[in-house]
């Protein structure tokens, strides 16, 4: 499975259940990325996204311990295990952990494969992404050049777990 997340220098992700920052190549990235594939979320996370809804063109998996919640257009799981029980059919390469940091952190064990903008600014964050860049587990094995968005700086970061 892959993880995908955009975080600050601190690998924080989000303050007050807001993303840190909206960077337009960085959500097309996003979207160019995940389209047509599965994307496993929060509920907190899917509240982030447009109206509150699924995002269009992919299969949104949407984790909630709170057993009568539903979402129209998302398959709602309550327990990591369920979401994996559900997942088994797609490909792992097609799936996409997407957020927020309870869900990576319940998910990155399972994961190979990371997809990060690094984002070369500190913000106020409540949320952080686990520090990969301390694990001995992963490596980066790709690393855009530097992009701008007005003054901000950021690149598209690739992680891999090793092969044991």
């Amino acid at each position: 499975m892959n993880v995908i997340a955009a975080v600050d220098r601190n690998w924080g992700i989000g303050f007050q259940n807001r993303l840190l920052v909206r960077i337009p190549a960085d959500q097309q990235w996003f979207y160019q990325t995940t389209k047509g594939k599965v994307i496993v979320v929060g509920r907190k996370t899917l509240e982030t996204f447009p109206n509150g809804l699924p995002l269009p063109s992919r299969k949104n998996v949407v984790l909630s311990r709170d057993p009568a919640f539903r979402v129209k257009g998302a398959q709602v799981v309550h327990s990591v295990e369920e979401a994996l029980e559900f997942l088994t059919p797609y490909p792992s390469k097609e799936i996409f952990i997407a957020g927020g940091e309870s869900i990576y952190r319940q998910f990155l064990s399972y994961c190979d494969v990371a997809h990060i903008t690094k984002i070369d600014f500190a913000y106020e964050a409540d949320a952080h992404f686990p520090r990969l860049d301390q694990m001995p587990e992963w490596e980066i094995t790709g690393d855009s050049e530097e992009q701008t968005y007005f003054s901000l700086e950021y690149s598209f970061q690739r992680f891999e777990r090793k092969k044991s």
